[in-house]
């Protein structure tokens, strides 16, 4: 079924789930428009229970409803697509009733089950089928350590599970699919030597559809909780939110680089086809899909989590400061006085993140003066030469130059992050939109609607009107080269 083609400027729907809050907002495409209104946003706070750590899948489900509900009396929606962060999971048994809340990507059972997936599936084996990253959270690890395996019937991706519960269909979108370890990169398609190691179910996993592809309409329970048409379609768009934001960045050249800053940081290139060379792999870079079959070569790099987590623990000593005067005094700070690698494996789990800061500088021979705004310097530097350390491997990779960086995403608003980037890369850095994940989404369902013609009009149409920035590098980078010295990101 193709969804009707909508009166223009049409309205659409778009639940972006975070890994901290949920949102839904609507966008309003036509002819050089697009502007969006948060209808509504609502807290994601996981859940500790005696076998581990999970989200409150139900809740996550409400705020979308609540959300929908929100703008279906403001708007007449065209559709409604559902995005999150990647690799976790809900299961269904046989009556397709969820077993259990989804486990946390930061629950330590995934890094647990590592070694016995790579008895059976070597590291350099699984990157030749996958290309994917390895991270100890991925879900081919998760699933190692699953429990509920001999009652599950189907495994539904998060966007995948609100999606089912809003339609009673079932699917897996391919750019949140090929995050788990369990995708071909080559064939585009579920991989049957990977399941077979780790004796896993094929019918466990669902049909894949692209993004555009219609998911169902909502059910009838659905349309009566949210005041949406009965008749309103659920596309299934780039459902993993950062191939939402790569979709969304305004480039107008294939020579870009683009960074997706939020909780994570994951910069890359957009390629055509996937890279499984052993380099590839040593490099721990990933290949997960985009929109049109293209190829998200990139790298996870812990993001601006390492400030929000700072923020959470400064506020928890009653020590309340506005980000934007925390960002003035890293501006005035000492530049280099102390430099992490933010990828160190003590920087993941939440708890009071200036105090292992502190002690990995004293570690590593350095001092981290206590003073908040150093720490924030600190901070954004490091993730600044991690953008670098990153974009420049990846053009090494690929052979790929890069004229500019696409700095996407929340972090998007914080200047002086973006302003260290430019320095650090050499690199003109365009930032912006800020809400590139949402406008993915949104532009994935006017597409479908026969709205935008193709991805270039997507890019086009942002760039002529979401508000972007431009930071030209400046200072010395034989000073930057030092730097990365210092902390092995050379």
């Amino acid at each position: 079924m193709t969804p009707r083609t909508p009166p223009t400027p049409a309205a659409f729907a778009a639940a972006d789930l975070g890994a901290t809050s949920g949102r839904v907002l609507v966008g309003r495409v036509g002819r050089d428009r697009l502007d969006l209104t948060e209808t509504h946003r609502f807290d994601n706070t996981p859940v500790q229970l005696p076998d581990g750590l999970h989200w409150n899948a139900l809740g996550l489900y409400q705020g979308v409803l609540d959300g929908f509900r929100e703008a279906a009396a403001r708007w007449d929606l065209a559709s409604v697509g559902i995005d999150s962060w990647a690799v976790d999971y809900g299961l269904l048994d046989a009556d397709g009733a969820l077993l259990g809340n989804p486990f946390h990507y930061r629950d330590p059972r995934g890094a647990a089950a590592v070694p016995s997936v790579r008895c059976r599936l070597p590291a350099r084996e699984l990157y030749r089928i996958t290309g994917l990253q390895h991270l100890p959270f991925n879900t081919i690890f998760q699933l190692a350590a699953e429990k509920h395996l001999d009652r599950a019937r189907t495994l539904l991706l998060l966007p995948d599970l609100i999606t089912h519960w809003l339609t009673g269909t079932v699917g897996a979108e391919v750019t949140n699919a090929s995050t788990t370890g369990l995708y071909d990169a080559r064939t585009g398609s579920w991989s049957a030597p990977v399941l077979a190691a780790l004796n896993l179910d094929p019918a466990l996993l669902p049909a894949l559809r692209r993004p555009g592809d219609h998911a169902g309409t909502v059910l009838s329970h659905v349309a009566a909780a949210t005041g949406l048409r009965p008749d309103t379609p659920v596309v299934a768009v780039a459902s993993h939110d950062t191939a939402s934001a790569v979709a969304a960045v305004p480039a107008d050249t294939e020579d870009f680089a683009y960074i997706s800053c939020g909780t994570w940081s994951l910069a890359g290139l957009e390629l055509d086809a996937p890279v499984l060379t052993e380099a590839s792999r040593a490099a721990n870079f990933t290949n997960e899909r985009g929109i049109d079959g293209t190829v998200r070569y990139l790298r996870n790099v812990m993001g601006l989590w390492l400030l929000s987590e700072s923020q959470r623990t400064w506020r928890a000593r009653g020590e309340r400061h506005h980000l934007s005067e925390l960002l003035e005094r890293a501006a005035a700070a000492r530049p280099f006085a102390a430099l992490v690698d933010p990828g160190a494996p003590e920087f993941l789990a939440p708890g009071d993140l200036p105090a292992r800061l502190a002690e990995h500088c004293a570690r590593t021979g350095q001092h981290l003066p206590e003073d908040q705004g150093a720490v924030v310097r600190c901070i954004l530097e490091s993730l600044a030469l991690a953008h670098r350390h990153t974009l420049f491997q990846a053009a090494h990779l690929t052979g790929r130059a890069i004229r500019a960086v696409h700095l996407v995403g929340g972090g998007s608003r914080n200047a002086l992050l973006c302003r260290l980037t430019a320095d650090a890369t050499g690199l003109p850095v365009i930032a912006g939109p800020a809400e590139a994940t949402a406008i993915g989404n949104i532009l994935v369902q006017a597409r479908a609607h026969g709205l935008v013609e193709d991805r270039g009009a997507m890019r086009r149409l942002v760039a002529r009107t979401q508000r972007l920035r431009r930071y030209e590098p400046a200072g010395d980078i034989r000073a930057w080269d030092a730097a990365a010295a210092r902390v092995g990101l050379a």
